[in-house]
C-alpha cells in the first residue's frame, strides 16, 4: 500500500522534525518506508535515513507499506497527518 502525501513541516524533513517523524513511524503497527517519487526507500523509522532524502516543505514523498490491512491503513494515515502539520510536535 502507498501514499504520496506533500511535506508541510516549514523546515522539512530534516533534524528535529527527521527525529520526531522516526519515533512516530517507530509506534506503528507495520513497518513503513519513505521515499520521493522515484527514487530509493529508506525507512522511515531511520533518522539518518530520512536525513538523506532531504526531503523540504512542498515536496513530495511516498510512503509505503506491506500488505493492505488495517493496519497499513493505519500507520500510513498517522505518517501522513504528521506530514501535514506546519509545525509537529
Amino acid at each position: 500500500m502507498e501514499r504520496t502525501v506533500v511535506v508541510a513541516i516549514t523546515e522539512g524533513l530534516h533534524a528535529r522534525p527527521a527525529a520526531l517523524f522516526a519515533q512516530a513511524a517507530r509506534r506503528q503497527p507495520v513497518p513503513v518506508r519513505i521515499a520521493k517519487p522515484g527514487g530509493t526507500a529508506v525507512d522511515a523509522a531511520s533518522i539518518l535515513g530520512l536525513m538523506t532524502l532531504g526531503a523540504d516543505a512542498g515536496d513530495e514523498v511516498v510512503l509505503s507499506t506491506e500488505g493492505d490491512g488495517a493496519d497499513a491503513t493505519t500507520a500510513l494515515d498517522a505518517l501522513a497527518e504528521f506530514l501535514a502539520q506546519e509545525s509537529p510536535s
